[in-house]
Formats: structure tokens, C-alpha cells, sequence
């Protein structure tokens, strides 16, 4: 019982999200995933080629993710309608513990939100630590990497993934 106020206090004391992003140059190919969604569908990066896709690895137990994830519903639902996509592997988590937790979010994400148990993908993506975000451009390379909690729905994020789909 003591556990959620030390948790509740945790998340509090958790520094503020940025809208810093690093570009990468050259631009590395973006490694294919197939992973299934919450829906059971199988959802594979190669299959949004021609879109600029947010790739975003996290975790039910990282406050970060937590905190970033209604700012990618927010940016996912401003930039409907354009050549853009969030895709959101969970790492090592079950499908229960992960549909629970998406469930609570406010605002839910309508992304597709993946289930990778192995963390096989987070392995080939090189991800040392979470939450870990890519931006990938229309031709399959990351342009941006971001490690730790990101505001997603920053003008300066939105600006620079609109100058990639206009690419």
C-alpha cells in the first residue's frame, strides 16, 4: 500500500518532456519489424513506406512513456489525413497487461500499438533504454532518434516531420 504515494511522488519528481530530436546523417536504413497490433492484426514498418512513421519503443512500467503517450495521440490525430503514422512497440509485456494500460490513457491512442514479448525488434532498432523513438522518412531511413520522454505534439516536432513528408 505505501508503493503508489512513492510512486505517485516519482512520477511528480520526473523532469519535464522536451522536443528535442537528434538527426541522423547519413540517414541508416529503418530495420523492418512484423508485429502484431492489439487487434491481432500483424503491422510491418515496410507496409507505410511512403509515409513519414513514428516509431516509438516503450514500456507499461517506464513514467517517460507514460507521460508521452497522449502527446503522440494528439499528434497522430492533428496530422491525420497526411502521409504520417505512429507505430508503438511494447516491450516484453503481455497483451493483457498492455490493452489494460491503453485502456486507462486519456486520450486513448487510436495508433497501432504493437506487442513485441521478445523485444526482438527493439534489439535490431539497437535500443538501449526506454522510452526510444525514431522517425523514419518516406524511403525507410531514420531521419530523428530520441531517447527519454519527448512532447510529440511540439510545434518544433511537427514542423520537422511536415518537412519530411514534404520531402
Amino acid at each position: 500500500m505505501l508503493l503508489l504515494p512513492a510512486l505517485a511522488a516519482a512520477q511528480t519528481d520526473l523532469p519535464d518532456l522536451t522536443h528535442k530530436l537528434t538527426a541522423l546523417s547519413p540517414r541508416p536504413p529503418a530495420p523492418d519489424f512484423a508485429l502484431k497490433d492489439l487487434d491481432g492484426k500483424t503491422q510491418r514498418l515496410s507496409d507505410y513506406k511512403g509515409k513519414v512513421v513514428l516509431v516509438n519503443f516503450w514500456a507499461t512500467w517506464c513514467p517517460p512513456c507514460r507521460r508521452e503517450m497522449p502527446s503522440m495521440e494528439r499528434l497522430y490525430q492533428k496530422l491525420k489525413g497526411e502521409p504520417f503514422m505512429v507505430l508503438a512497440p511494447d516491450q516484453y509485456e503481455s497483451f493483457d497487461l498492455v490493452f489494460s494500460f491503453t485502456g486507462q490513457l486519456d486520450p486513448a491512442p487510436t495508433f497501432p500499438i504493437l506487442l513485441d514479448e521478445k523485444s526482438t525488434s527493439s534489439k535490431a532498432w539497437k535500443v538501449k533504454g526506454l522510452p526510444t523513438s525514431f522517425i523514419v522518412d518516406k524511403q525507410g531511413r531514420i531521419a530523428y532518434r530520441a531517447v527519454g520522454g519527448r512532447e510529440f505534439d511540439h510545434p518544433e516536432i511537427e514542423k520537422l516531420i511536415r518537412a519530411l513528408i514534404a520531402e
